[in-house]
């Protein structure tokens, strides 16, 4: 014998629900409908979090003090990623600032301190066109004539250095791909710059005569 509970025979009794009573039930469902539309707390502080995703932040120690970076992944994808697996690598640790001139910028990611040369990875595509300027803070990709040549070399500019923006698909207008700037440690980063310079190594002139060491080079 099937042991279930089944419905008894006869037909099942219409409740009887006042008019009042089914326009309270109505305006219920509609609020709890609303309700379920509205986003929690929770998930807005979760889309705002997206939000500040868009940016990347890296310290990098060097001997005269610490340079915080903000990068922006969502302007620069390709140069950022470059920028960011090198850090991840260690690459840039222990390397030096081998090219500092006064009021324009200063450059490192590329020898170490007994000036010699470190091979990077595969060059990128230039991102240039990315609406960045370099203005006095920002960071950007150092390179040959080839605007597609850029690998681990990058600099910081000192001043707004509107002729290095871009301008044109050409070789003379692509400029430099800005991908950040400096949000904490601009003081360090104005006294690598004024730091005397001469000749060394490859260098005929513009190398630091104090070497700038970067220590550490760490996402935050």
């Amino acid at each position: 014998m099937d042991k279930t509970e089944k419905p008894s025979g006869g037909k099942k009794p219409v409740k009887k629900v006042s008019p009042s009573a089914a326009a309270k039930e109505a305006t219920a469902k509609k609020r709890a409908a609303k309700a379920a539309k509205k986003p929690s707390a929770k998930a807005g502080a979760k889309k705002a979090g997206a939000k500040k995703a868009k940016t990347l932040n890296v310290i990098m120690e060097t001997n005269m003090g610490p340079i915080e970076l903000e990068l922006y992944p969502d302007k620069a994808p390709v140069t950022v990623k470059n920028f960011t697996d090198y850090v991840n690598s260690g690459f840039f640790d222990g390397l030096i600032f081998h090219r500092v001139i006064s009021g324009f910028m200063i450059q490192g990611g590329g020898f170490d301190n007994s000036l010699r040369h470190k091979d990077g990875n595969a060059p990128i595509k230039i991102e240039s066109d990315n609406g960045l300027k370099n203005d006095r803070g920002t960071i950007a990709m150092a390179r040959t004539s080839d605007p597609n040549s850029a690998t681990s070399q990058f600099f910081i500019n000192l001043e707004n250095n509107d002729f290095l923006n871009y301008r044109e698909p050409s070789l003379q207008g692509y400029g430099y791909a800005v991908f950040g700037k400096v949000v904490k440690g601009m003081e360090t980063v104005d006294a690598i710059g004024a730091l005397p310079t001469g000749h060394g190594g490859p260098f005929q002139s513009d190398l630091p005569l104090r070497p700038v060491i970067i220590e550490t080079v760490k996402i935050k």
